[in-house]
């Protein structure tokens, strides 16, 4: 993965292989990509009820199970109801 630094401190988004949607603050990171979350939850997505937040906590994410990180407006994510948002949830990755 490309420099994670510009990351640290800021509140992430990080999809993983098995499908799941993690959103924390980036605490630290190291050479294997590696990350820490703190303050993390698991979103979880469904097509019946919105999005369920399941709190983690502080979270340590193996880096060779991350397909995206992506830092999250903190404003225009607070401005959502995430009790109306329907979606599928994400499949896992096959190779």
């Amino acid at each position: 993965m490309a420099s994670l630094q510009g990351y640290v401190d800021h509140r992430v988004l990080l999809i993983l292989q098995d499908g799941r949607a993690i959103v924390g603050v980036m605490a630290g990171y190291d050479q294997k990509s590696n990350v820490v979350l703190s303050d993390s939850k698991e979103r979880v997505y469904s097509m019946e009820e919105g999005v369920e937040e399941i709190p983690l906590g502080l979270y340590l994410v193996k880096g060779d199970q991350i397909v995206l990180i992506g830092e999250l407006d903190e404003a225009l994510d607070k401005a959502v109801d995430l009790s109306t948002v329907r979606a599928e949830p994400l499949p896992p990755i096959r190779y």
